[in-house]
């Protein structure tokens, strides 16, 4: 169970639409705001998931340490409605996923698991 659909593979394998789309993906990453606050794309995932939670567990201490950070740090300017300084903001080489391939490790051992429980021995005669 992927973490939500994309299309990047198709818009990647055409370099056309890839250049038409680049600036919409950029802007569209800059209107969230989640960057302007110093968080990363894999701060926003939801944890009210029991995959999310496990997922989490297995960050390192120093990873796990820094989201939470992140996540204090964001709530407290959320609070006081500011954004930081701009030379504070994430940039988008920062801005790389750490949580989502977790998830997706965890996704698949779910599938196997899932598939390996309901698999079905066929008796020959």
């Amino acid at each position: 169970m992927p973490i939500a659909p994309s299309f990047a593979p198709a818009v990647l394998k055409r370099p056309w639409l890839t250049k038409l789309l680049m600036p919409v993906a950029q802007w569209y990453v800059n209107a969230a705001g989640y960057r302007q606050m110093g968080l990363r794309a894999d701060d926003l995932i939801c944890e009210e998931n029991e995959q999310v939670l496990k997922a989490l567990s297995r960050l390192s201490s120093k990873e796990s340490y820094d989201r939470v950070y992140r996540l204090r740090r964001a709530t407290q300017l959320s609070l006081q409605q500011k954004i930081l300084p701009k030379n504070e903001w994430t940039r988008p080489e920062e801005d790389i996923p750490y949580l989502s391939p977790i998830l997706e490790q965890i996704y698949a051992e779910v599938a196997e698991k899932d598939c390996l429980n309901t698999m079905t021995v066929a008796k020959e005669h």
